[in-house]
């Protein structure tokens, strides 16, 4: 019986495993733009791509559906969603606002124990190569988790999960467009300069400084993707 129990479990949690593994490879190629904006997404060839059955990709799909990664019409079925230069603004904008308040409330209500995480954190992205070797468009993927552990830690003892759970949603829909400033004749030589000093500022319990270094970091990164958006622009929806 005992064995009987056991196979139903895995028989049931295996579908469920499967499409978290492809929804986790399907997310982060469209976040790497190794899916181009407006591809179409088409079940059965993705079943092939990602050695996944229908059920799987159909859960993947609908997944990215609800995080906007991904876009569906009775007419062309699933899509990548767009880039626009019109979204962009939209999202720096917004991230911005949000985590401008998630930055000022951790300053100022944060205990020693998230002054470390936020140390820990800058430490760990400096350590983490930021492309694959040999390859200076390939993003490691490791530099993208602890770039984005680095960023949440800032914001950490805001008191919001609300507020950390919408800031990480920002952060991932800017990920596609930071994905093509990563492309050839686009360098950028600062990041960790610019890390380190806000997380020095944040430590320091110096609110003006961070908020103010965290946005340029933010419009930096803005202003170079919007460079190479204008240069594909006839490529690119109006918006």
């Amino acid at each position: 019986m005992a064995k009987a129990t056991a196979s139903r479990t895995t028989q049931a949690d295996g579908p469920t495993s499967l499409g978290i593994e492809t929804y986790s490879r399907l997310r982060q190629d469209i976040l790497d733009a190794v899916w181009a904006p407006n591809a179409r997404l088409k079940a059965r060839e993705l079943c092939v791509r990602y050695a996944a059955g229908l059920s799987p990709v159909r859960e993947a799909l609908n997944r990215l559906l609800s995080e906007s990664l991904v876009r569906h019409s009775a007419q062309c079925g699933f899509t990548v969603a767009s880039f626009s230069l019109s979204e962009l603004d939209e999202i720096v904008r917004t991230r911005r606002w949000i985590d401008e308040i998630g930055m000022r409330n951790s300053v100022r209500d944060g205990d020693d124990a998230w002054e470390e995480r936020v140390v820990m954190a800058c430490h760990r992205l400096s350590r983490t190569p930021r492309y694959a070797d040999g390859v200076d468009t390939l993003r490691n993927p490791l530099w993208y988790t602890a770039h984005r552990a680095f960023h949440l830690s800032l914001i950490d003892a805001c008191g919001s999960e609300w507020l950390k759970n919408f800031s990480m949603t920002l952060f991932d829909a800017i990920e596609r467009y930071r994905a093509i400033a990563r492309r050839p004749g686009l360098e950028r030589t600062t990041h960790q300069d610019e890390h380190r000093a806000i997380a020095d500022a944040a430590v320091g319990r110096n609110a003006d400084l961070a908020v103010s270094l965290l946005l340029q970091h933010y419009d930096l990164t803005a202003q170079l993707v919007r460079e190479k958006l204008h240069r594909a622009a006839d490529a690119l929806p109006a918006g």
